[in-house]
């Protein structure tokens, strides 16, 4: 079956199962901690959502391009690397909402679908990673810019950077330039939504 992702699938989903969720060390604990510590503003609130909702697609993007087994050695272990770091991301994410007393969607509760063809080769995984990669880049800046609480800003700030890592590889890959742009664009929660919305069609 596949599902559209809508903005209300982003901001107001639940978890099923969500107590199952792993701990990925000391950026779990410091942002749990700080929602803890301040309680979410909704605005707050609906840009973790949405970031949580980044993560799971891209988690579930990286996990599919693996199993396709259709890319060289050296492009493997990127995509492996990338699904790594994308699911320490979200336990990370997951963590501000935890620690607010919200449960976070967790895998079962999205069911992502793909354009035709998006796994068919490398050269296909490639280009559908370098659009993936802008999105969620481009949601934590968002992020960055519209929280009113400064308190996550900073592991936020490690976790876009990490993601223009990502994004700067696979646009090598496909013959651009390794970084461009002084200033790369922030989206906003619409945009953001929009942006993944593509990738369920």
């Amino acid at each position: 079956m596949t599902v559209s992702i809508t903005r209300a699938d982003l901001l107001k989903r639940g978890a099923r199962g969500g107590a199952g969720l792993a701990v990925a060390g000391g950026a779990f604990a410091t942002l749990a901690a700080a929602a803890s510590a301040d309680p979410l503003s909704a605005q707050d609130l609906a840009y973790v959502r949405l970031l949580v909702g980044a993560e799971l697609l891209a988690s579930d993007f990286y996990g599919q391009a693996i199993a396709a087994s259709n890319t060289s050695a050296s492009t493997m272990s990127y995509l492996k690397r990338a699904y790594f770091n994308e699911q320490e991301h979200y336990q990370s994410v997951a963590g501000i909402l935890i620690g607010a007393g919200v449960t976070p969607a967790v895998s079962g509760d999205i069911e992502f679908a793909y354009p035709a063809g998006t796994f068919a080769d490398q050269a296909s995984i490639v280009k559908a990673a370098n659009s993936l990669e802008a999105i969620v880049l481009g949601s934590y800046l968002g992020a960055m810019g519209g929280m009113a609480s400064n308190a996550y800003k900073t592991g936020l700030a490690q976790i876009a950077a990490c993601e223009a890592q990502h994004a700067s590889f696979f646009t090598t890959q496909m013959g651009g330039k390794a970084f461009n742009l002084s200033f790369p664009p922030a989206l906003t929660i619409e945009q953001a939504t929009a942006g993944m919305a593509a990738f369920t069609s």
